[in-house]
């Protein structure tokens, strides 16, 4: 399988023509091999990882799709072997490559053209879009891991615990399962910093009358899952109860207009719809979900103006908000996989108001 994303991105090289790959998630993507360092070399004929001592055995003992190269002289031994296959010019990752870094390898690489044109940074975005078998296999146990943590933590919040002792609690639990990692800094805010959508949990306490609001994930395989939960804790009043009936319609409407040919911008403004026409307008600010694997966040994105069709193979997160400033807020959000007809719910954790 890995081997066959090496072949498509050979298709599109010419005889001449080099694609270099030096970012964490792609390399991961075209070797299979986590590292925090190396290159990956593809030609028309060849494909090379670069890498140095510190994972070079492992890379040899575990990398089939490219062959594997100490990378003892760093970028310059990139150039010579360049110059030994009479590459004219090579790609780099247009997204990912600093302006410093294109002007470094301009100079080293001389006689070299060091390109920015993002025709194989876009066939990499869209190979990875589509989620294999293996992919989807790996992004299921991680969900079933964030969701065992759900599961283990919601009788472990009371009152007097802090956002930072929960968020710590998960994180530890979840490890403890077989995680490789989490997908994030975890997000656990209660009370008004709920209306904070990226808050970062603080030595607050829960009190009564909290939403407590999560959102987590975990690493399996070197792939990700993400799931919010918004709970309460004590009692609600008409007006909390209101907003997160009204979040949960939202996201349950999206979720089902999800299916592949489905416009992103379109999925996204069922669900902002909604909120705004229960009086909410302004106060969801972010887009409606992103796409999930290497990366928590991927390609498409359901965002307002995103005119990205869904295909089938696709995971994204539906992921809908109401944020009333310095008083609460909710988010409820899944993974779901699309398919030609509608799409697969990968998150089972109960979405009902849950009052602790």
């Amino acid at each position: 399988m890995i081997k066959e994303r090496i072949l498509n991105l050979q298709e599109i090289l010419k005889d001449d023509e080099a694609f270099l790959v030096s970012s964490g998630s792609n390399r991961f993507y075209l070797t299979g091999f986590n590292s925090s360092a190396g290159s990956v070399l593809v030609t028309k004929d060849s494909a090379i990882f670069f890498i140095d001592f510190r994972y070079f055995e492992k890379a040899k003992q575990t990398v089939s799709s490219c062959d594997v190269v100490l990378y003892d002289k760093g970028d310059k031994g990139i150039y010579e072997f360049c110059n030994g296959k009479n590459i004219k010019t090579i790609f780099v990752e247009a997204t990912h490559t600093p302006l410093t870094q294109h002007k470094y390898l301009s100079e080293l690489f001389e006689g070299i053209n060091i390109s920015t044109d993002n025709i194989l940074d876009l066939n990499l975005n869209k190979m990875r879009a589509v989620k294999s078998k293996t992919e989807l296999e790996y992004i299921k146990q991680a969900q079933n891991l964030t969701e065992q943590t759900l599961d283990y933590i919601l009788p472990r919040i009371a009152v007097g615990r802090t956002e930072r002792e929960i968020m710590l609690d998960m994180e530890f639990f979840m490890r403890g399962l077989g995680a490789t990692g989490v997908s994030f800094d975890f997000i656990v805010v209660s009370g008004k910093n709920s209306s904070l959508p990226h808050g970062v949990p603080t030595d607050k306490r829960i009190e009564n009358g909290d939403f407590i609001t999560m959102d987590f994930g975990g690493i399996v395989g070197g792939y990700c899952s993400d799931m919010t939960r918004t709970v309460a804790i004590g009692g609600i009043t008409d007006e909390q109860k209101k907003v997160y009936d009204t979040t949960l319609k939202a996201q349950l409407a999206a979720i089902d207009a999800i299916k592949a040919g489905a416009v992103c911008g379109d999925i996204d403004k069922i669900a902002r719809d909604i909120i705004y026409d229960a009086g909410y307008k302004g106060c969801f600010g972010h887009a409606l979900g992103h796409s999930v694997g290497i990366d928590v966040h991927e390609s498409p994105n359901l965002s307002p103006n995103n005119k990205a069709v869904l295909e089938v193979g696709n995971i994204v997160t539906v992921e809908p908000g109401i944020y009333l400033e310095n008083k609460f807020g909710v988010r409820i959000e899944d993974m779901v996989y699309v398919t030609k007809d509608g799409c697969i719910n990968l998150t089972s954790s109960n979405k009902e108001l849950i009052i602790l």
